[in-house]
């Protein structure tokens, strides 16, 4: 179970409180770069799993956790310091905690839980993934996306709610079906 996937996992949960710290002090140069390392493990991680079959139980569920808790802290951190609007990290949050509540849900009535995460949700991902790292850029090391930062937040914020009503449709049908079976 501990292989190089997952301690590449568990070494980007243990950045968060590093990042989080790093953000309250406003220290968004290092903040920035510490993302940048995260999404480089994310990845590493993932190609490292997939390349050598070293993909575990425990890996399935730390790597989404550390993705998240990192991604969920900075977007809390950046809306409460007001380097994006407060609004949009709270519609982040809540559409984190809706899917987490959601699939607790779905196991507690059906128990079981599979789900595909959907190209709503990977786009919104992705993007959540870019207006972060532009704003700690932009913090950080003097990156100039102003023209482009109401967009990035408006698209984020429409792909947001999209993503989190298409997992409250996935499985309200699922439980529906679950129902209909019975």
């Amino acid at each position: 179970m501990i292989n190089l996937p997952n301690l590449l996992s568990f070494s980007r949960l243990l950045a968060v409180p590093v990042a989080v710290w790093l953000m309250l002090v406003a220290q968004f140069e290092l903040a920035f770069w510490l993302f940048i390392a995260a999404g480089a493990t994310d990845a590493l991680d993932g190609f490292l799993a997939k390349r050598f079959g070293w993909e575990t139980e425990l890996g399935s569920y730390l790597d989404p956790l550390a993705d998240k808790a990192l991604l969920v802290s900075v977007f809390l951190v950046l809306g409460w310091t007001g380097h994006i609007p407060a609004w949009l990290a709270i519609m982040v949050i809540f559409r984190d905690l809706l899917i987490v509540g959601g699939a607790l849900v779905v196991v507690a009535i059906t128990g079981s839980f599979k789900s595909d995460p959907m190209w709503i949700s990977k786009l919104n991902t992705t993007l959540q993934i870019l207006l972060a790292a532009a704003v700690l850029a932009e913090l950080g090391v003097g990156f100039e996306f102003e023209r482009w930062r109401w967009l990035l937040v408006d698209v984020t914020a429409v792909t947001t709610l999209a993503s989190g009503l298409a997992y409250v449709v996935r499985w309200t049908r699922r439980l529906s079906e679950e129902e209909d079976a019975a």
